[in-house]
């Protein structure tokens, strides 16, 4: 088969962070990829709740962004269009689509040996190997992004890239339900009918749930999940916790997702779940979180916090590409990068139902 070439410009735009919700599109070189990397042309990046934190200036004292300008995106799909020494050796040929994810880890510590990529000891030193995209690492909201291998992965013909998208969130999604140590015939109750919500709700179905049901705030997210055949609960007209006991006789859920992170959530999905229950909690809270400890001990609770997705993007490839997930349902508009900020509103203020907004950086206006 003929080795495919690209033109690949000098430079591109990208979007680039100036301060606290300041932003905007600026020209900027084209990467070359070093060892072990490669140069993609990027075809869809998902805005994420966690890009809004970050954009607020709400993680700088994580480190997210390290500093200003700075260029985020990490959930993402492309092309391959260039390669970077020993890349096309170990399968990542031009011309090759894939789906992009955040976490890079260094390869070496103890945490990445295990598998557990995502707490790798390394975190923070690109000069050790690790890196974080779109957090404190450059992020893939520009035309070209240059990524380790170990943080893509190949599609296949049958999905299509604006699905790929959403493998990142998806893997983390996947992530959270097993975290949770679902058992054939579990109900699930999952707090926020946003993509996490809708995404771990479809896979604890296909994990052997029987039921799952969605608590929100109504509008139209939550009429989006009942359409999608999920049991909800409006929270603006019963509280979350006594609706989901009332759908289960009392009892609670067998586990509970928090996917929201935001005021009583996370003591709410305790609540929610019966004793010897287990609870994910995805959201990222942004105060202190006061818990139930004294229920927590005496039912022999299980809380798990849930970071990123190590190993579980091959895992929900071949689900998207067979239409067993159903990514679609979740993404709902569509911008190019000269449009973020009215992709950024849009997303932020849930206009039109958006549930998932994605940003195609290489889509001309119009």
């Amino acid at each position: 088969m003929a080795t495919l070439e690209y033109t690949i410009p000098s430079t591109m735009d990208g979007l680039a962070l100036l301060g606290p919700n300041e932003f905007e599109v600026q020209k900027a070189s084209v990467p070359e990829p070093a060892r072990h990397e490669v140069l993609c042309e990027v075809h869809s990046v998902a805005i994420c709740g966690t890009d809004t934190e970050l954009i607020a200036g709400h993680f700088l004292k994580k480190g997210w962004p390290p500093g200003y300008p700075y260029t985020p995106g990490h959930e993402w799909s492309g092309t391959i269009v260039a390669t970077g020494e020993q890349s096309a050796e170990l399968g990542f040929e031009v011309g090759t689509r894939v789906a992009g994810t955040a976490h890079d880890g260094c390869g070496a510590c103890r945490m990445c040996a295990i598998g557990r990529y995502n707490l790798c000891w390394n975190y923070g030193h690109e000069e050790r190997g690790h890196h974080h995209y779109g957090h404190y690492s450059t992020g893939a909201m520009r035309q070209y992004h240059n990524t380790s291998i170990k943080s893509v992965f190949p599609i296949p013909d049958s999905m299509t890239l604006e699905q790929a998208a959403l493998v990142d969130a998806s893997s983390i999604a996947l992530h959270a339900v097993k975290r949770a140590r679902i058992y054939p015939g579990d109900v699930a109750a999952i707090i926020g009918p946003g993509a996490q919500g809708l995404l771990a709700g479809q896979l604890a179905f296909l994990l052997g749930a029987s039921r799952v049901i969605i608590v929100g705030r109504g509008g139209e997210r939550l009429k989006t999940a009942e359409a999608m055949g999920f049991e909800v609960v409006d929270n603006t007209q019963i509280d979350g916790p006594e609706g989901v006991r009332d759908l289960t006789d009392g009892l609670g859920a067998d586990f509970a997702i928090d996917t929201a992170a935001r005021g009583t959530t996370p003591a709410d999905a305790v609540a929610m779940t019966r004793k010897g229950g287990r609870v994910s909690l995805i959201g990222i809270p942004a105060e202190p979180v006061v818990l139930p400890l004294q229920r927590i001990v005496f039912e022999e609770m299980d809380l798990m916090g849930v970071r990123a997705n190590p190993g579980t993007c091959e895992e929900v490839i071949p689900l998207i590409a067979e239409g067993r997930l159903d990514v679609d349902a979740v993404t709902t508009h569509r911008f190019p990068l000269v449009d973020f900020a009215t992709a950024f509103e849009t997303f932020t203020k849930r206009i039109d139902g958006a549930i998932k907004v994605l940003i195609q950086p290489n889509q001309q206006e119009g």
